[in-house]
């Protein structure tokens, strides 16, 4: 059986992807020892593949590999609209879960006291376990994902 593919979009002058680099860096490593594949998905076409490990190694990313989507294809593959934004894919690339890593942000500049809902780590555990994901879809915030004219 192949494993499911976790892509997280990211950018690294976003503060929200910057916020949550630890727990993508924590899921990414728990759910690696249950078979999910994870990559890290630079969405900024301009950055150079040596800028994304320095952010990578500065901001405590693991080892798994960084995508530098110069061409916007992964975004436009998944239909990602913001930054962080975790996209879950089965083998044959249909997309089981997309949206946020948590509840924390409610809004820009709005966060919660207490995380209440972890949506990527569930999802995670369903796929994992064979289980249907309770919530395929739910809504990111953090750092709008440019088209590529804007990066000219």
């Amino acid at each position: 059986m192949i494993p499911p593919l976790l892509l997280v979009f990211i950018s690294h002058d976003c503060p929200i992807s910057n916020f949550y680099s630890h727990e993508i860096s924590r899921v990414c490593e728990e759910y690696g020892k249950k078979g999910v594949r994870c990559s890290l998905v630079y969405v900024d076409p301009r950055l150079t593949d040596e800028a994304a490990k320095k952010h990578a190694e500065e901001y405590g990313h693991g080892s798994y590999p960084r995508i530098v989507d110069r061409k916007h294809e992964l975004v436009a593959q998944t239909g990602a609209t913001v930054t962080p934004q975790a996209v879950l894919m089965r083998p044959d690339k249909s997309i089981v879960y997309s949206g946020r890593i948590d509840n924390f942000y409610v809004a820009l500049g709005k966060k919660r006291q207490v995380v209440t809902e972890h949506d990527l780590r569930n999802a995670l555990e369903a796929a994992t376990s064979g289980k249907p994901i309770a919530v395929p879809k739910t809504n990111p915030v953090g750092c709008y994902i440019p088209p590529l004219s804007a990066y000219q």
